[in-house]
């Protein structure tokens, strides 16, 4: 069915959104993994660089220096090189892992910045398409892979830029190396190394806030629904609304049965006296005031005031009480101050009847 009302053109609902999230589907944007690690790297390197620098400093005076070569007798054998090259890359990764550590952790602290805690095993449940050819060579030409591509090229580019515009302007110092020590070398040519990265990490956090914009309106526009899913899903949370109706009728049914059960033991039942029935109950000495045991309009009407002559209830017609009685008045409810005397008058009147019965049947 092709018509204007599967177009998706309403947004997501909260259901829609929790189960595209139980599917592994999140709004993520693996450029801000990017630049937030990389930025999080060069703010650690310069705040460790002077003792990453004495440290590596070291590692190259022992290993390298005249004290490594004073240790061989200045004899040098396979079995030297290796254990001097042993030593060196333990003593790097001292260093280095640490670094690593802070990495993994940025990295880890990205992805749970913008997806949350999330554990789901549905990503990696197989799916025949997933080795399809078709269903390949389809993302392979599709219009995502088209934009991804497009994306990595914008990057690289950009990139690219900043390194070659830095090598332009530095090209004419490293002739200047040459005439320096070793150390003094390193230090200069990290702090060019620290200022480029510095410039990449800023051109990495402009792609990333561009690139999780778009991240988001990609992530909405999937999530869209038509108008019919959300009625299809409004009748599975809500229940349809067919069903729905005929169980309140069932209900209304059942509560007017319960309520007819009581009619039976009213004081009076008042009319106005074809629309309105209201059945009073008043018992000395436990009730403050009358109370409605039942009420009905029309067909529910004629109903109780059927049950009451079986029953021998009175029947009192007052039109004006009677529809206020009703309008006013749940089942169970008191009757309001301001009827008080109105109904008093009537329950005397049907005190006085019964009494009257009882002394003629005598």
């Amino acid at each position: 069915m092709s018509s204007h009302t599967d177009n998706k053109t309403e947004k997501a609902t909260a259901k829609k959104r929790k189960d595209a999230r139980e599917q592994g589907q999140v709004l993520k944007s693996t450029e801000v993994n990017t630049a937030f690690g990389a930025i999080v790297m060069l703010g650690l390197m310069l705040i460790i660089w002077p003792r990453y620098t004495n440290q590596l400093t070291g590692i190259f005076t022992d290993f390298l220096g005249p004290s490594a070569m004073d240790a061989t007798n200045h004899e040098i054998s396979i079995r030297m090189v290796v254990e001097l090259f042993r030593k060196a890359v333990l003593s790097m990764a001292t260093i280095l892992l640490p670094i690593l550590g802070i990495a993994m952790l940025a990295g880890l602290i990205s992805n749970i910045g913008q997806t949350g805690f999330l554990f789901t095993t549905k990503t990696l449940q197989p799916k025949l398409e997933r080795i399809s050819p078709i269903k390949g060579f389809k993302r392979i030409f599709s219009l995502r892979t088209l934009v991804e591509l497009l994306k990595s090229l914008l990057k690289i580019s950009l990139l690219g830029y900043v390194l070659y515009t830095e090598y332009t302007k530095l090209i004419t110092k490293f002739t200047h190396f040459l005439g320096m020590d070793v150390y003094g070398a390193f230090l200069e040519i990290m702090d060019i190394a620290l200022s480029i990265a510095l410039k990449m990490s800023i051109v990495l956090g402009i792609i990333a806030a561009f690139d999780y914009l778009y991240q988001w309106w990609k992530y909405e526009k999937e999530l869209m629904m038509t108008k019919q899913e959300v009625k299809d899903e409004y009748k599975l949370l809500e229940g349809d609304p067919q069903i729905k109706s005929r169980i309140r009728q069932k209900q209304r049914q059942m509560s007017a049965m319960r309520m007819m059960e009581r009619v039976p033991s009213a004081d009076v039942v008042i009319t106005n006296p074809t629309h309105y029935a209201i059945a009073l109950k008043y018992e000395e000495g436990v009730d403050n005031a009358p109370i409605v045991i039942a009420k009905g309009l029309d067909y529910l009407a004629r109903k109780i005031k059927e049950v009451a002559r079986e029953n021998k209830i009175e029947i009192v017609e007052n039109k004006p009480l009677a529809q206020a009685l009703y309008n006013l008045c749940e089942i169970d409810d008191e009757i309001p101050v301001e009827f008080y005397q109105a109904v008093a008058d009537i329950l005397v009147y049907v005190y006085r009847r019964k009494n009257l019965r009882r002394e003629g049947s005598r």
